[in-house]
């Protein structure tokens, strides 16, 4: 079976990885690529159609692919749930109220899909790790690194993360929040602290530090080039269309 993809966000980088590896499948054709100023691509087959509006989009496919931003995600993700086109989603920035919207809206067009935080395999593991160390070690802090431009903060791996650490604990944490300068300590979720760094020269890296009596542990992923995120954009295409439901989590269907 030729499966038939749009590419939602094909102008930015991630967009632009996801389109290559899309055309190099042999099961796979690229139909449609959504963004703005869509027009200006110069390297797309003749055949792809263009978009540079969601109202515009009106063709049929079997998988989209969203690499867009937090402000489009929902609406992008809603479209091809509505559409019965199953979703990849790279996009950060979802709220769980609108995860869970989404998911409600799957069950009812009886489609699968896939939300993934990150699509680096070391994230994932990353992530799996600290779910595991966080039955022994309930006291951590996650640290996320990323270039200057990304515009979520925290990252949704970093959100994640915590959830993991927060739903694995057997035991509460130790340590309270004394400070006064309450901003300082970051983002709290469920007493797991979250903090975020963007600056020039890093691309996606994740520490979660573990502390515990007379111990720590660290876990750390970096990722240097964005080619490594399209290990899991491959596993998400070759497993999307065996999904029953809209699944949150790439480590979900490894």
């Amino acid at each position: 079976m030729m499966k038939k993809v749009i590419i939602a966000g094909i102008t930015g980088s991630m967009g632009q990885q996801a389109a290559q590896l899309v055309m190099k499948q042999s099961d796979c054709q690229l139909v449609a690529a959504l963004a703005p100023h869509a027009q200006k691509l110069t390297n797309l087959p003749a055949d792809v159609q263009i978009f540079e509006k969601l109202a515009d989009v009106d063709i049929a496919a079997d998988i989209w692919i969203d690499f867009t931003t937090p402000q489009a995600v929902f609406e992008n993700t809603k479209y091809a749930l509505e559409h019965q086109i199953r979703p990849i989603i790279g996009t950060s920035g979802l709220k769980d109220s609108q995860i869970e919207q989404l998911q409600a809206l799957a069950n009812k067009q009886h489609i699968g899909g896939l939300i993934a935080p990150n699509f680096g395999l070391s994230a994932v593991l990353l992530m799996k790790f600290a779910q595991e160390a966080a039955k022994y070690f309930p006291d951590a802090e996650v640290i996320e690194m990323h270039h200057q431009d990304k515009i979520d903060a925290p990252s949704a791996t970093a959100i994640k993360t915590a959830q993991l650490i927060a739903q694995s604990r057997l035991k509460q944490p130790l340590t309270k929040d004394n400070s006064n300068e309450v901003a300082a300590r970051g983002t709290d979720y469920q007493g797991v602290k979250v903090h975020s760094v963007r600056l020039p020269g890093y691309l996606a890296h994740e520490q979660v530090l573990f502390g515990g009596p007379g111990e720590a542990l660290t876990i750390r992923q970096d990722s240097f080039d964005r080619s490594s995120f399209m290990q899991g954009v491959q596993v998400a295409l070759d497993r999307v269309l065996d999904l029953s439901e809209l699944v949150v989590g790439l480590e979900k269907i490894l």
